[in-house]
């Protein structure tokens, strides 16, 4: 995922590239869960919150496999240039960092255990990189949809910035902001680590060992 490497700082609006109009053409269906797809609509009964945790194949890795998740998709957020390619995203010209889309049944799995799953699976501290792949496209994220996941994602990094802190690693760096667009990456790329495609393929994330506390803060 390093292929291209990457720049150390983040750009600014007038330095992103121009993009495109046309979204990135992507599977009907995930090539995981069979039947389900993986662009909207969704079931009504379902929620979302996309997220960044670097490499984002072994990203969608760790939430397909999570009991709750009801689809996933991998793309590029909080950035500039729309509908941006694999390739410019990877150029540090986009703003984009690679991300994605985990839709889930609150039923089975409610938001707090959405963001357990994304705090443990990855190093929060690293700033514009994770593990060996450096770059703002490697940068973690939360990006909510609604004021009520911005409250349970802003207490729960919380949660998690005391359990690190206690356990002696450093501050959490992760962007949080209310979700733009999530722009769809390129067909090839989704559910890149499942058994149909590359089982074996690089994965560079991993977490801190540091469990994430769940419930709320004490006054």
């Amino acid at each position: 995922m390093a292929l291209f490497g990457g720049r150390t700082r983040m750009i600014g609006p007038d330095e992103a590239l121009p993009g495109r109009s046309e979204p990135m053409p992507v599977p009907e269906r995930h090539a995981v869960f069979g039947d389900r797809p993986i662009a909207p609509p969704f079931p009504a009964t379902t929620a979302s919150l996309v997220v960044g945790m670097g490499c984002f194949w072994g990203a969608e890795r760790t939430f397909w496999r999570t009991e709750g998740v009801w689809t996933t998709a991998v793309g590029y957020a909080g950035g500039y240039t729309p509908n941006p390619s694999y390739e410019e995203v990877c150029s540090g010209r986009t703003g984009h960092t690679e991300a994605v889309l985990v839709v889930f049944d609150p039923e089975v799995l409610d938001l707090t255990g959405v963001l357990k799953v994304f705090w443990e699976g990855h190093d929060p501290t690293q700033g514009l990189r994770q593990g060996n792949d450096v770059g703002s496209q490697y940068r973690s994220a939360v990006y909510w949809t609604d004021e009520a996941q911005r409250a349970e994602v802003e207490a729960s990094r919380e949660r998690y910035q005391a359990a690190l802190s206690a356990s002696g690693h450093g501050e959490i760096t992760t962007e949080l902001a209310p979700l733009g667009e999530f722009y769809y990456a390129e067909g090839y790329h989704q559910q890149y680590l499942s058994e149909a495609k590359n089982p074996n393929g690089y994965c560079g994330i991993g977490g801190t060992g540091v469990s994430c506390p769940v419930g709320l803060i004490a006054d």
